[in-house]
C-alpha cells in the first residue's frame, strides 16, 4: 500500500471534517427553540467516521485554506454543542466513566452467534435515528426512527406485522399493518401524549418525498411508553422538528446509540434507568445465514434477571418489593412500578410473509420474560416485525391492480432458528438499554443507572457471567 504524503492526509481531514460541518448544521437547527440532542448523541457526533483516503492534486496554498477553515468549523461546532448543552442544564452523571455494553462485561446472552456490531443495523439496509429533548429541569424525552431501508417506504413498502402482548398502549398504525402485512413509513417510538405530534409530523414527512406528490392517504406506524415520571408529559414537547431530525440522521453501522436517548430519554426499567438497547443474531449458513436484529424501548417492571441470576431481587429492587414486606402500601409513581410499557422492532432479512413475521413477533415475549418483566396491567407490551428481503418489497405502481407475487418464502420448519434468534437478541437488547443507561433526573425525581459493580458481582456469584 501506498504511503500516504501530507496532501493525502489533509484531503481525507478536509472530507471527514465536512461531515462534521453538515452535522453541526443539523445541530444549529435542533437547538433553534432550545432543545437539545444529549451528551450521549453529542459523543456520537465526535466519533470517527470512515472514509478513505484518495489522492488529491491540489496546491499548497489550497490545502492550508481549507485546512484553516476546517478547523475554524470544527472548533466552532464543539464549542456550539458544548454552549447549548450547559444552557439547559442536563441532569445525568456526566462525570462518570462512559458505561458499555452488556456482552462487553461478559454477559453473554444464548448461543446463537451476534451480527458484526451486535446491533437492528446489522440487517442490512436498516438505520436507526434519535432526537433527544431535554429542557430545564422536568423535559427529559425524545423520539426514534427506525427506517427499514433507505428508500421511499411509501413507494417500496416492507412486509411486517404486529403482535400484542398487552394492548395497554397506543399503537398508532397498527391495525393497517396487520390487515395489509406492510409498513409504508418509519418505525416511529415516542412518549405517550407525544404519539399524535409524531404521526402528523410523519406524514408531513412522507408527503413532501420526491414520487409522493399524488399521495393522499398515508399510515404512519407510532409506538410509545409512558416517560412521566422523569418528563413533563403534558407538555407533548416532540413534534415536526424533533421527527425530522431523526429520521433524516439516521444512520446504520455501529452509529446505533443505546440508553438515554431519543424515545428512551425519560423511561424506567426494573426501576433502574432504562432506554434503547440494541442487538442482533446472524444464524449459521447451514440454517440460511439471515440476521436478526431487534431495538426495544424499555420503560416496564419486574424482577430483573439477568443470565437467570436474581440482580433485582439481590439488589433490592424490584417490584412488589414494598408489599411483600409490608413495610409500605408501595407508591404507584414509584420507579419499582411494573407499568410502563415496552416497543420492541424485529428486523430481518430473512424471506418471510407477514403471517411468519407475526409468528417472528410473538416469540420476543419469550425474551422480554427471560428478563424478569411481570406483564403488569398498565405495561402495553408490543412487537413489530418487519423483512428487508428485496424481492418481497410491495411496490406502489400505477398498474398495482393487477400486480401479482412470484417469491421464496421460507417454511414454517425453516422458522425455528429465527424465532430462537429473536428471543436471545430481544433479552439482550434489555440488558444494553440498562447497562448504557445513565443517571437522570427530571420532574423533582431521580432515577439512579443500574450499577455495574454491584450487578457484576452478582453475575460472578451466579455463574452468569463468561470467564
Amino acid at each position: 500500500m501506498r504511503k500516504p504524503n501530507s496532501r493525502m492526509v489533509l484531503a481525507g481531514f478536509a472530507q471527514k471534517v465536512q461531515i462534521v460541518r453538515e452535522e453541526s448544521i443539523w445541530y444549529r437547527t435542533a437547538c433553534a427553540s432550545k432543545r437539545v440532542i444529549s451528551k450521549e448523541t453529542t459523543r456520537s457526533l465526535a466519533r470517527p467516521v470512515p472514509y478513505r483516503i484518495r489522492s488529491v492534486d491540489i496546491s499548497g496554498k489550497a490545502v492550508l485554506a481549507v485546512s484553516l477553515a476546517c478547523f475554524v468549523m470544527l472548533c466552532t461546532s464543539i464549542l456550539m454543542t458544548e454552549r447549548t448543552v450547559a444552557q439547559v442544564g442536563i441532569s445525568r452523571d456526566v462525570g462518570a466513566p462512559p458505561r458499555v455494553r452488556a456482552r462487553e462485561l461478559g454477559v453473554v446472552v444464548g448461543i446463537l452467534p451476534t451480527g458484526p456490531h451486535n446491533m437492528i443495523s446489522d440487517v442490512d439496509g436498516v438505520t436507526v435515528g434519535h432526537a433527544t429533548v431535554i429542557q430545564g429541569d422536568n423535559v427529559r424525552t425524545g423520539v426514534t426512527a427506525i427506517l427499514p431501508h433507505g428508500g421511499n417506504l411509501f413507494r417500496e413498502k416492507v412486509p411486517a406485522a404486529v403482535f400484542i402482548g398487552n394492548a395497554f398502549g397506543k399503537l398508532a398504525g397498527s391495525t393497517q399493518v396487520n390487515e395489509l402485512g406492510e409498513i409504508e413509513t418509519p418505525i416511529m417510538l415516542t412518549s405517550t401524549l407525544n404519539v399524535p405530534r409524531v404521526a402528523d409530523a410523519t406524514i408531513d414527512y412522507m408527503l413532501a418525498l420526491p414520487g409522493n406528490e399524488d399521495v393522499q392517504s398515508i399510515n404512519p406506524l407510532v409506538g410509545e411508553t409512558n416517560d412521566g415520571y422523569l418528563n413533563d408529559i403534558r407538555g407533548r414537547h416532540v413534534g415536526r422538528e424533533e421527527v425530522f431530525a431523526a429520521i433524516k440522521n439516521a444512520r446504520g453501522s455501529w452509529l446505533v446509540d443505546e440508553g438515554a436517548v431519543g424515545a428512551g430519554t425519560g423511561t424506567v426499567a426494573f426501576g433502574f434507568k432504562g432506554g434503547i438497547g440494541t442487538s442482533s443474531r446472524k444464524l449459521p449458513a447451514p440454517l440460511g445465514g439471515y440476521t436478526v436484529g431487534v431495538l426495544i424501548q424499555s420503560n416496564f417492571g419486574g424482577i430483573l434477571t439477568i443470565n437467570g441470576a436474581p440482580v433485582g431481587r439481590e439488589l433490592g429492587k424490584y417490584y412488589l418489593k414494598e408489599e411483600i414486606e409490608k413495610s409500605s402500601a408501595g407508591d404507584s409513581r414509584s420507579p419499582n412500578t411494573a407499568d410502563g410499557s415496552v416497543m420492541i422492532v424485529i428486523a430481518t432479512d430473512a424471506p418471510i410473509d407477514h403471517r411468519n413475521l407475526q409468528r417472528l413477533a410473538a416469540r420476543s415475549m419469550m425474551g422480554l420474560a427471560r428478563t424478569g418483566a411481570a406483564g403488569s396491567n398498565g405495561s402495553g407490551d408490543y412487537a413489530i416485525a418487519f423483512s428487508t428481503a428485496p424481492e418481497l418489497r410491495i411496490r406502489n405502481s400505477a398498474n398495482a391492480r393487477n400486480q401479482t407475487a412470484n417469491v421464496k418464502l421460507l417454511s414454517n420448519e425453516a422458522m425455528s432458528p429465527l424465532f430462537l434468534a429473536v428471543i436471545e437478541a430481544t433479552e439482550e437488547a434489555i440488558y444494553n438499554s440498562l447497562f448504557r443507561a445513565t443517571m437522570t433526573s427530571g420532574r423533582g425525581h431521580t432515577v439512579q443507572a443500574l450499577p455495574i459493580d454491584r450487578t457484576l458481582e452478582i453475575l460472578r456469584r451466579h455463574g452468569a457471567l463468561l470467564h
